[in-house]
């Protein structure tokens, strides 16, 4: 168990790519990491949303906003999964604010201690904030290259790509590549 101690947040939403939700609920844990699923919970306990393929339902009663430094420190890596989990995410209520979920990020990336991941159309949270990922090296879902390249990043034609503390992987297919990375990273 070599993530014996470290803890995994995983940002939802709805329209999720099931078969990476559900790789990622038994691969890290079974490495011995503590996973967490976090979200907007809008002033609910919890919400359920379903996912792209099979509408398949998941329960998400954890949320990002409002989180302290310290309970944000305690991450070993903070994910943005693929799918349209981003795209959902990245909602504000007012367009000349950051969105909360970008916002969650932007602190996640400002801590060099926490490993991001950021797969396939996970990189359309950076959008608001695209000086993150300028100069850094990734990849992401084909349909996004040229976003990548507007924000400024180097974008490398591979299934995975890590550049320090940020580990990037093409699409929802390649969740298993993308998980080992992050576990080779965190081990």
């Amino acid at each position: 168990m070599t993530l014996n101690g470290k803890k995994i947040g995983i940002l939802m939403e709805s329209d999720f790519y099931e078969h990476e939700i559900w790789y990622y609920h038994y691969r890290f844990p079974e490495e011995g990491a503590e996973l967490r699923f976090m979200t907007r919970l809008w002033g609910q306990p919890s919400i359920t949303f379903k996912g792209h393929e099979y509408h398949a339902p998941f329960e998400c009663n954890e949320s990002f906003e409002n989180m302290d430094e310290e309970t944000l420190k305690s991450f070993a890596a903070i994910i943005v999964p693929s799918g349209m989990v981003s795209d959902r995410l990245r909602y504000t209520e007012d367009v000349t604010q950051i969105p909360p979920a970008t916002e969650f990020l932007k602190r996640a990336f400002a801590q060099p201690s926490i490993l991001k991941g950021i797969i396939c159309h996970g990189l359309w949270l950076v959008a608001p904030t695209p000086e993150l990922v300028k100069g850094r090296t990734l990849t992401c879902h084909n349909n996004l290259h040229g976003d990548a390249i507007a924000y400024g990043a180097h974008y490398r034609n591979e299934d995975v790509v890590i550049d320090g503390d940020l580990v990037t992987g093409r699409s929802g297919a390649h969740a298993h590549l993308f998980a080992r990375a992050i576990i080779d990273r965190l081990s």
